[in-house]
Parts: structure tokens; sequence; C-alpha cells
């Protein structure tokens, strides 16, 4: 049983992107893991994961190192496969298909690394506007004219030709992050997006995450350590934790009480937790 959750009240809820509210409606499901199992060296790292995403949600993965948080975000645009079990995205499955059948589904998403994955030889234009120079037929002046815009949205305007040698960690951040929206996808994957930056840098990546949820009416799924930033961003957390997710529903009732170790998780990293008890959750097909 999921715990059922809305947006907080000071995030508005944007019209759905690409389709009318009848056709695109905000709040369906965008994406589905479906009894997803996945092993290493004979380790189950995700063991019969079942999870459904919301479209226009911004949904937080958290748990452990090593429990399979980064897996869980790379099944999504096809850059895992799983062992067993399916994962739909778009409400079509994403396993077994080639590198070919799975452009459609990678130009609608977009994904964050965690060091960013800049090209150190190639300027600040130039890399935001690499995925619409390859996947479009956009002349450099409209190519240009995205670049500006995309760095308008995270704050570093003017900053075209510097090189990313010559940025701060959280400028790096940004500019990955103007990149990875240049074609304007439907679902943002962020993977640990605020790993090594100061706690100011981490603030401004973390109010920027609900920004452009909000502005490019994206899902976003955000795999993080970072409590704080996790309670600025999150519609829902996912806690991820022996192979399964063995909680899913709003922070407040995380912090609340809820399964020991996720209890125990949020108070070793300095946020107190309540006392009362949620049950572990599922978000399995019914009659599964």
């Amino acid at each position: 049983m999921s715990t059922a959750s809305s947006a907080p009240a000071s995030r508005p809820a944007p019209e759905p992107r690409g389709g009318t509210p009848a056709s695109n409606p905000r709040g369906e499901t965008i994406v589905e893991f479906r009894e997803v199992w996945k092993s290493y060296s004979g380790r189950d790292v995700l063991a019969g994961v079942n999870l459904k995403i919301r479209r226009g949600e911004v949904l937080c993965v958290l748990g452990p190192s090593g429990t399979g948080k980064s897996v869980t975000l790379r099944h999504i645009n096809g850059l895992t496969q799983p062992d067993n079990g399916d994962v739909l995205v778009f409400g079509e499955s994403v396993v077994g298909l080639s590198e070919e059948e799975l452009s459609p589904v990678r130009r609608r998403t977009a994904m964050l690394f965690q060091g960013g994955a800049l090209f150190d030889s190639m300027n600040v234009e130039e890399n935001v506007g690499f995925p619409v120079a390859q996947h479009t037929d956009k002349t450099p002046e409209e190519v240009a004219a995205i670049v500006a815009e995309k760095l308008t949205m995270v704050g570093l305007p003017g900053i075209q030709r510097k090189l990313p040698s010559e940025l701060s960690g959280g400028m790096r951040k940004r500019v990955a992050l103007a990149r990875s929206i240049a074609l304007d996808p439907e679902i943002i994957l962020y993977d640990e997006p605020t790993t090594g930056l100061d706690p100011l840098s981490s603030e401004k990546i973390a109010q920027l995450i609900v920004d452009i949820n909000v502005r490019l009416q994206t899902t976003s799924v955000v795999v993080t350590h970072d409590i704080v930033a996790a309670r600025t961003v999150a519609d829902r957390l996912a806690f991820l934790q022996q192979g399964r997710f063995q909680f899913i529903g709003t922070f407040d009732e995380a912090a609340r009480g809820g399964h020991p170790v996720l209890m125990e998780y949020f108070r070793s990293m300095g946020f107190p937790c309540g006392t009362g008890v949620f049950a572990a959750v599922s978000d399995a097909p019914k009659g599964t």
C-alpha cells in the first residue's frame, strides 16, 4: 500500500506539457518499476522493486550507500537493464531495447550525472549546445539562442565563452543542468546533484531543481544523500534498503517515524524523527 501525497502548497501545479489536461494529466504514472531484480557479483542490489513515479512530481530516492539508488536511476533511461522484471517509461517497456530503439526515450529523458560530465575541451556554449546540435537540425544561431536561454534559467547568463576549468564546482553543476534541459526533457534524472558542493551552492542547486520542475513542467527523480536538499525539493521520498523500497511517502510522513533503518538514517544526518510507525510500502500492481 503506497502512501498518497500531494505537492506542497507553496509549489504551483503546472499545466501538463505536450498535451491537454485530459490527454496528459499531472499525477499519472510516467515511470513504473514492476518486480525489478538486478544482481552484481551474486548480490541482489534490487530484489523485486516496485515503484510508480507520477508525472510532474519531484521524487527523491534515499538510502544507505551501496543500496542501488543510482542503479535504479539508470534503469529509467536504459543505461542499465534488469535481470528480471519490467520498467515502463511513458507507458512503454524499455527492457531489452536496442540503443537505436532507446533513442526516442532518451530524447525525452535527461540525466545530470554526479560529476556533471562536461567536456573539458569545449567552452560553456559548446557544452550546453551539444545535444541540440547533435539531435536537431537547428541553425547555429538558433542553438546559440537556446544556450543563452538555458544559461539564464540556471542563473549563469553571459558565460558562454568560459571553459569548465574556469568555473567553480557549483557553476559547473549549473552548466551541466543547463545542458540537460537543452532539449526540454519530460523527465530529468539527478544523480547526487549536490555532492561535493558547499551548503550555499547545494541550496542553489536544490532551488533550481524545484524551479525547473515547475517552469518546464518536468518530472524529476533525485538520488541524494543530502537531507536538506531532499526537504527542499521532494514531493515524495522513496527509501531503498535491502533491495526494496521500504517507504514511499512525503517528507513529513517520513520524519514523524517509519521504517527503523529510515529513522536511523535520518538521525545519522542530524534530522530528528518521531516515533510513529509506518509500514513498509509497495507500489506493486494489484493482483501481483
